[in-house]
């Protein structure tokens, strides 16, 4: 039985369902000879560990009981050391992590996880990357920091997956990777990244008010719970620096021309939440209805997408065909056309469900087991 040793930051939504997806997959896995052996696990306070990390895990029990704390809102402070597992915290727990990956990274190698989405992760990873361990990535902070950091994280390419950064479950990263390694020149990609604003551009073309489509979405739970979090495009920003830096790019988040679908004088720092939603945004109605109307007369429709061309890269509303990829979506998918030399007329297309917990720590499941080659 080979043995995959990992160790979780962060346990809000994609971290739990991680954990869920690890405990339900027991006999799967094992058919697979594999087994993946959760070592510890932190939150932004604690670090809960086994006693021994090199002979013991937490088990399925312990898992299930940091969901249920987690899940509660609770820190993992609350939880009690038994003879099993120790918990430290505050700089203690970022010391014993990186006694932990000294231990196990060049022993019997160990999984850094990553679920959070925090930049204060990114000092751990970038040190832990010279002791050997493996990486895998759903939270987009440390692959859209300094360019000095990113190329540090990407310094062994074979020790890092970060599918889940792009498109949760779907084949984003991969694609480009089997492509570019091929010897295919990507030229091209455009893509609607973000399932809230794939969303409102697709309904509000179908006729329905701006305002009212965003109301709607906060209320399906599509957005983040201040809208403009979704609205300013800073999601859709770094899915975007991930990709160009993926394609070559020695770029960092402000060299990205962002178009924002509200102005600076209704940001969070001059207006309230409610106070945007009942007054804001109405306000923003009209210009957006004309750009439909004028995309519409000449047999296009509106969507946010990122472009990536050659060394430039953009976010914001773009007119395309109707009859594109693009220009067919619907609803909350994630759509990404890639154009190279053997896709030059009809692009690759990559098209699914790109947000959830469920899916994104589907993905996050999928890296970590793509790496098992380098486990004895």
């Amino acid at each position: 039985m080979k043995s995959i040793r990992v160790l979780l930051m962060g346990c809000g939504g994609v971290g739990r369902q991680l954990l869920q997806h690890v405990v339900s997959c027991r006999s799967l896995h094992a058919k697979q000879g594999l087994r993946l052996r959760v070592v510890g696990v932190c939150d932004s306070k604690s670090f809960l560990v086994a006693s021994d990390v090199s002979k013991m895990e937490l088990d399925d029990a312990s898992l299930m009981e940091i969901c249920r704390v987690k899940s509660s809102g609770s820190s993992l402070s609350t939880l009690n050391s038994s003879g099993d597992s120790q918990i430290f915290t505050n700089m203690e727990s970022t010391r014993k992590v990186l006694d932990t990956a000294t231990l196990l990274g060049r022993s019997t190698g160990l999984v850094f996880v990553d679920c959070s989405a925090s930049s204060e992760t990114i000092g751990v990873l970038t040190q832990v990357v010279d002791l050997g361990c493996c990486i895998v990535l759903a939270n987009k902070k440390p692959l859209t920091s300094s360019l000095e950091d990113y190329e540090k994280l990407v310094s062994h390419p074979r020790h890092i997956r970060h599918e889940s950064t792009v498109g949760a479950g779907l084949p984003v990263i991969t694609s480009l990777n089997r492509i570019l390694a091929s010897g295919d020149p990507i030229h091209r990609t455009i893509g609607s990244l973000s399932g809230t604003l794939g969303y409102v551009m697709s309904e509000v073309g179908d006729g329905k008010q701006f305002s009212e489509v965003v109301k709607a979405a906060k209320c399906l739970g599509y957005t983040e719970p201040d809208p403009r979090d979704d609205l300013g495009g800073m999601d859709v920003t770094r899915k975007a620096l991930i990709l160009a830096r993926l394609l070559g790019s020695r770029i960092n988040l402000d060299n990205i021309k962002v178009e924002s679908l509200y102005p600076d004088e209704m940001g969070s720092d001059r207006m309230s939440v409610e106070d945007f939603l009942a007054n804001g945004l109405p306000l923003l109605n009209k210009d957006i209805e004309t750009r439909f109307r004028v995309a519409s007369s000449n047999g296009n429709v509106l969507r946010y997408v990122c472009m990536i061309e050659g060394s430039s890269c953009q976010v914001g509303i773009k007119e395309l065909p109707k009859d594109s990829p693009l220009g067919r979506l619907r609803g909350s998918d994630n759509v990404l056309e890639i154009y190279s030399r053997c896709y030059r007329d009809l692009p690759l297309v990559i098209q699914g469900a790109g947000a959830g917990n469920d899916t994104t720590a589907a993905g996050v499941l999928a890296d970590i087991l793509d790496l098992q080659d380098l486990f004895p």
